[in-house]
């Protein structure tokens, strides 16, 4: 049974143990096993959390005594190592941190806590999570669990290495440009970026730009997604982007009374991307024609206006100096090659800077008059596969990109903090993960579970894991 508890999801994982087929000794034991197992090829795990079986026996005896109990209750759980874990080290991916151990939770690790589930570990991460690729002085460097050789994306890396190498059933990531949805389409697993402060910061390091940054799960399956967001959301009392009640939703709902209106692209000024990322996107909108959706290919205006990674990277060359100057002070022998990278780039002019800002807004509006006609986007998550480990240029469909542009896909939506979800849909002629992305309104987050439950259902890709 230990083996197979490695790839049942949270959902499933819950029911057993609230029925009382499995304990939730068992279900922690059997991923512990699987991590010493295998995290030496992967190297995703970088703390267990020394409490994690005391608290499983303790979710077996409540059971026992017939005492209620929350939807996750004795799930074992992963957390990014940006999040605040009372009594858990929690280090940020750098030896100025190391052994940092907080007094208290982030507040998605209470929610997901008082919701039943069990942080047994710590992810990997780049240094202060200001990476795509996870990597860092103080714990190393993760490798995907597809291909050793290749990036699990960053800078939820780690945990989207150890979901979708059966360590874990679901996690905890942040997402300030790619960082969910970017490891969980190299990965192969799902992840959800809800809108921009529906689940409170509080608790995660670095919080700069505010703004931009996310918080939200990774896991294997939509339905786990929709949990963990019925747990996450909701203000906190501290966050002061978190202001809408859990309740509120604006989306269609779990059964639209009419057919769900949806677009698709793979262009429309984003740059160059893979042919069988395309493929793939154009598969995952014929499956929605086919499930009833009235699907149209289009083009978003303000998407060609404005280059939205140029627009990111002219404001975080300068929202981010800040944090990372202040942290990194008397430590410069501590910092990896991407803080040394970013502090040592000239300023963003003022002019420059406020020339980015109203092309943010630009895209606001775009995307305000493009829901106005549809209620889903359909585009890639990202523009190629996963890559080989260290690379700083790629070429894409004929074309010699940055690396980075890996997130051009992505970061529109945290610059304007739509909601927005990743998912497998197919498989390069190499083997690795492809996967598409779902985009709705502000706020409109059953809209876009609704629909991503609809194409895994049709999936062709589903079930399938790593061999490791």
């Amino acid at each position: 049974m230990s083996t197979d508890l490695t790839y049942v999801d949270a959902t499933e994982l819950a029911d057993l143990i609230r029925t009382r087929k499995v304990s939730s000794v068992e279900a922690l034991q059997a991923h512990l096993d699987r991590i010493e197992a295998i995290d030496s090829k992967t190297n995703a795990i970088v703390t267990l959390a020394g409490g994690a079986l005391d608290a499983a026996r303790a979710a077996d005896a409540a059971l026992a005594a017939g005492e209620e109990v929350g939807p996750l209750h004795g799930v074992p759980m992963t957390v990014k190592d940006s999040f605040d874990t009372a009594g858990v080290a929690t280090q940020r991916g750098s030896p100025i941190f190391k052994g940092r151990v907080p007094d208290t939770d982030a507040t998605a690790v209470a929610r997901m806590k008082g919701a039943g589930a069990i942080v047994m570990a710590k992810t990997n991460l780049p240094e202060f999570s200001y990476w795509i690729e996870t990597d860092n002085l103080l714990t190393g460097r993760t490798n995907n669990p597809w291909d050793l050789e290749r990036s699990p994306g960053g800078s939820s890396g780690g945990e989207s290495a150890a979901i979708a190498a059966g360590m874990s059933p679901i996690g905890l990531g942040s997402d300030l440009s790619i960082s969910l949805r970017g490891p969980a389409a190299d990965t192969g697993i799902v992840a959800f970026k809800a809108t921009h402060g529906r689940v409170p910061m509080t608790g995660i390091w670095p919080r700069e730009p505010r703004r931009d940054w996310h918080a939200g799960s990774l896991a294997r399956s939509i339905r786990d997604l929709k949990l963990a967001y019925s747990v996450l959301a909701g203000p906190d009392g501290f966050d002061g982007y978190s202001d809408f009640p859990r309740e509120f939703d604006a989306g269609l709902g779990e059964a639209p009374d009419r057919p769900v209106r949806v677009g698709w692209l793979v262009d429309s000024g984003l740059g160059p991307v893979d042919p069988e990322v395309t493929a793939t996107v154009r598969a995952a909108a014929d499956a929605l024609a086919a499930a009833g959706a009235e699907v149209d290919a289009v083009s978003i205006p303000a998407l060609e206006r404005d280059n939205p990674l140029d627009l990111w990277m002219r404001e975080h060359n300068m929202e981010m100096k800040p944090p990372v100057r202040e942290v990194t002070a008397g430590h410069e022998d501590e910092m990896f090659r991407y803080s040394k990278t970013l502090l040592g780039l000239p300023d963003t002019a003022a002019a420059d800077f406020v020339d980015a800002d109203e092309g943010r807004e630009r895209l606001r509006d775009g995307f305000t008059e493009y829901f106005s006609r549809y209620d889903l986007l359909l585009l890639p998550v990202t523009t190629f596969p996963a890559h080989a480990h260290g690379i700083t240029d790629v070429t894409v469909d004929g074309q010699t990109v940055n690396a980075f542009h890996v997130s051009s896909t992505t970061v529109p939506f945290n610059l304007t903090g739509l909601p927005a979800l990743s998912m497998r849909f197919g498989t390069s002629s190499d083997g690795m993960p492809i996967a598409v992305q779902l985009v709705a309104n502000w706020h409109a987050e059953s809209t876009i579970l609704h629909m991503a439950s609809l194409l895994e259902s049709v999936s062709p890709v589903r079930d399938l894991h790593p061999a490791l």
